[in-house]
């Protein structure tokens, strides 16, 4: 493959991830005007919420076995539109099962859209031979905070959510359209294709284990800050309502800076040592929002998550491609399943915690959990995995 195509590629794929948190963000940050439009209940809101990383995780599971027969830029090329006309369909439509359909279809996408993405990503930073993952997560934060920017405009000047969602898609749809033609994945001559059945046998989930908790973790800490940061600035340390505004932001910008510099990082001192970093960082994090004395050190506590767990999702992601060279795609859609897990389990754990415990305290689970990130550690450093010949009989199959 050609150093062009290969940046044209890498450019195309970072457009991608950017387009995909702008989106993201334009959803999760207007849940409450969701809410109203449509008049869900709170009791049932929670059913919604969680209805999306559930059809995220049997959609990615779904991609494992279409990406045996396609390539995941064709499930990209597909699942992106698919995302953005779902949001679209949470703002025009007028009744719950609407929003209900929209919201299903959007869970759906989502996850066949992670999991190619990701795929992409650990197939181009094989080819690079160096580290670039965190650049594509950086793409995405910086999509976030665009989304995020983008939905409070939308709600400060009290535009309707279809009039908030339209301009970034009729912008982004036809340019991730175009820019897809020039989608590209790191395969070499060596690289092998195996049918599905062969690539799902080289992929033990004992050896995949390890990363499938570091992701759950990561993102229970993360759906942490996101879903509590703002009930917990104002309810537990006393700030402004409108401060309690700032510390997802100040998430979110710390998280694109420490991403943007991340792979320097990582191609000086290596993986292991970033992510261990990140963990102990993040840890300190959550302890310095859990004792916080007032506002401004529960800002200094998320500024401190921001950076830590930043590192490790892209990371965990890059681990599994070294870890299955010859089955890469497969280990990534079962790998990204825990980012669900994680976000479902986080959110609820945490509040359940708070309202039967202290806050205060619910801030050390994810604490202790982002710890645990250490035990692991030495997983993203591992060779390429040796495991009774599973990919010489991949070979053999694709041979035979």
């Amino acid at each position: 493959m050609t150093d062009a195509r290969l940046r044209y590629g890498r450019a195309s794929l970072a457009l991608s991830f950017l387009a995909q948190g702008v989106t993201f963000a334009l959803l999760v940050t207007r849940i409450p005007a969701i809410q109203d439009r449509y008049g869900i209940s709170d009791g049932l809101l929670p059913v919604f919420l969680a209805a999306v990383p559930v059809l995220a995780g049997v959609a990615s599971v779904v991609t494992e076995k279409v990406v045996a027969r396609v390539r995941p830029g064709v499930v990209l090329r597909w699942a992106q539109p698919v995302v953005m006309v779902a949001l679209l369909g949470v703002g025009a439509g007028t009744e719950v099962w609407q929003v209900a359909l929209a919201l299903g279809v959007f869970g759906l996408a989502v996850g066949a859209l992670d999991a190619s993405m990701n795929m992409m990503g650990v197939s181009l930073q094989r080819a690079y031979g160096r580290s670039i993952m965190l650049g594509f997560h950086a793409a995405y934060s910086l999509g976030g905070i665009a989304g995020a920017s983008m939905a409070w405009a939308g709600a400060h000047w009290h535009l309707s959510l279809l009039a908030s969602y339209l301009p970034a898609v009729v912008v982004l749809l036809p340019a991730v359209l175009i820019g897809s033609r020039w989608y590209a994945e790191g395969r070499t001559a060596g690289d092998v294709v195996a049918p599905g059945r062969a690539q799902a046998a080289s992929v033990p989930f004992r050896l995949l284990l390890p990363l499938c908790l570091v992701m759950a973790f990561a993102y229970i800490g993360d759906s942490t800050v996101s879903n509590w940061s703002a009930k917990y600035l104002q309810d537990v340390l006393g700030g402004s309502e409108q401060l309690a505004t700032v510390p997802y932001n100040v998430y979110m910008v710390t998280t694109l800076l420490g991403r943007a510099v991340g792979d320097l990082g990582v191609r000086r001192f290596g993986a292991v040592a970033v992510v261990r970093g990140g963990s102990v960082l993040a840890a300190v994090g959550f302890g310095v929002v859990a004792v916080a004395p007032g506002a401004w050190w529960g800002m200094l506590g998320f500024t401190l998550l921001g950076l830590g767990l930043c590192v490790i999702v892209p990371q965990t992601f890059a681990a599994a491609g070294r870890m299955f060279p010859g089955a890469s795609d497969v280990a990534v859609a079962r790998l990204n399943v825990f980012n669900y897990v994680g976000f479902l389990v986080g959110s609820p754990l945490v509040g359940a915690l708070g309202d039967a415990w202290s806050y205060r305290g619910a801030m050390l689970v994810p604490m202790v959990l982002v710890l645990a990130t250490l035990l692991y550690a030495r997983s993203f450093g591992a060779e390429p995995a040796r495991y009774g010949g599973g990919h010489e009989r991949a070979r053999a199959a694709d041979v035979g």
